[in-house]
């Protein structure tokens, strides 16, 4: 589709969990402070103050704690992350109705069918969004306009936090060739090294200066689609949801391959709550967990594993979490991303019997520490299903 204005933009909250967090305790603003647990936990989100000192995602906690000894933990709050992201989504829908929301903290609006007339409104309307976030919800967030969702992505990723980056039509090509190759999706830290040591590859730019026979020698039969890439094309559309989800999905590309694997299984845990989350927000259940397993040539495996009833609750597939990783982890080589996915996605229903009265006691005991939560004692939190003062 031709777009004469930047109707495509993408908006990506900045550091999420920490930034729901600091929402509740406005006074650790400005702090070093990261989304965790203690013991024996990983990093989940963290400051913009703590990641300037070597504070990252998924850095395990004991680690962040030497490099940072006066780093904040903050426990997460059940219930928090879903409620938040449902309402910064809603808040988009308040300036179109065409929102894909892409995971829990990003997603992209369409403005083309709002009739706005010139870039100069187009930018009006979405730093109004923008400055609302804050001001409501008490979310940074940072949002790049451009002509398709390629470009749009990458410049809302540029000036973090808060950044706002417009794209002009026409100027894609343009705006790309100065930055690193590692600026585009899918190439993670090991790509970029091998491409910079081994074809002298470092900006976008220099992949338009090669010949196709060069690029093929490079990328193989795929060398059209990175030139296009490198150009700035995507014809990919804006997917509305009016349909209720099928599926709930969240994958992570490590900065560096990691063949650590109680690691990568805290990692999925972690993304195990942030879904079952999201899916409790949307009074949905789930039968079906799915891991997937990427390779640092970019094969892949996935494993899957079927409950005989659906469920919103975390327990059940706990146990799957390290079978379902072994089983799709046959090769021994290092991962350079992970993921899961929930499907067979059910409406709000009949719970997993064997797991029904503890069940009832979670959610008990899940609205109470949402009060005590929200109240900012922060005392008591949920780890899986376990509870630890």
């Amino acid at each position: 589709m031709s777009r004469s204005l930047p109707t495509i933009v993408h908006l990506d909250a900045d550091a999420f969990f920490v930034s729901c967090e600091l929402a509740l305790r406005p006074d650790l603003r400005g702090t070093k402070c990261a989304v965790g647990g203690r013991e024996r936990g990983i990093i989940s989100s963290a400051s913009y103050e703590a990641r300037a000192c070597g504070v990252f995602t998924p850095m395990p906690t004991q680690r962040a704690l030497k490099m940072c000894p006066d780093l904040i933990m903050l426990p997460h709050t059940p219930g928090l992350y879903g409620q938040t992201s449902r309402q910064m989504f809603d808040l988009c829908e308040t300036l179109t109705p065409y929102v894909q929301r892409n995971s829990i903290d990003e997603g992209y609006l369409d403005l083309a069918p709002c009739g706005f007339a010139s870039t100069a409104e187009i930018e009006s309307r979405v730093r109004g969004l923008q400055d609302r976030l804050w001001r409501e919800l008490g979310i940074p967030a940072s949002f790049g306009l451009a002509t398709n969702k390629l470009v749009s992505q990458i410049a809302s990723k540029l000036r973090k936090p808060r950044g706002f980056v417009v794209v002009p039509p026409g100027t894609e090509a343009a705006f790309l060739a100065p930055l690193p190759i590692g600026k585009l999706p899918g190439i993670g830290a090991k790509t970029e090294a091998s491409l910079v040591e081994k074809s002298g590859i470092r900006l976008i730019g220099d992949v338009l200066a090669r010949t196709g026979d060069e690029l093929r020698a490079i990328f193989g039969e795929g060398w059209r689609e990175m030139a296009a890439t490198a150009r700035g094309e995507d014809h990919r559309e804006v997917e509305t949801e009016h349909e209720d989800a099928k599926s709930y999905s969240q994958q992570e590309t490590f900065g560096h391959d990691i063949s650590d694997h109680a690691e990568i299984e805290r990692i999925l845990k972690r993304m195990v709550d942030e879904l079952l989350a999201k899916i409790r927000g949307d009074a949905k259940r789930v039968r079906t967990m799915t891991v997937k397993v990427r390779y640092p040539d970019f094969s892949q495996e996935t494993h899957a594993r079927s409950l005989e009833t659906g469920t919103d609750l975390e327990a059940p597939f706990y146990p799957m979490v390290e079978p379902l990783l072994r089983q799709a982890w046959k090769k021994r080589q290092p991962l350079r991303l992970v993921s899961v996915k929930f499907s067979n996605v059910e409406e709000g229903g009949a719970q997993l019997e064997m797991f029904a009265e503890g069940d009832e006691r979670r959610r008990r005991l899940a609205g109470v520490l949402d009060r005590l939560n929200h109240r900012g004692s922060k005392v008591i939190v949920q780890h899986g299903h376990q509870l630890a003062k």
